[in-house]
């Protein structure tokens, strides 16, 4: 299944230096970290940014299997 374009986990820029990075995640982000979040009994900020957002999407891709090709 795809992930949404605001979730892709491979991004082309470095988090640090996205434009809009410091912007509220976005709801596919929350939705799809709350997955994630509950597969890893981890519980999710809800004050993260887009950067901050895709980076523990990334980091929960890699504790719960999610990313692996």
């Amino acid at each position: 299944m795809a992930t949404p374009d605001d979730v892709t986990p491979q991004a082309e820029k470095p988090t640090d230096e996205w434009v809009t990075g410091d912007e509220p995640m976005t709801g596919p982000q929350h939705s799809y970290l709350q997955t994630l979040a509950q597969e890893a009994g981890e519980d999710v900020p809800g004050d993260l940014t887009k950067a901050a957002a895709s980076e523990m999407i990334d980091r929960l891709q890699r504790s719960t299997g999610r990313g692996a090709s």
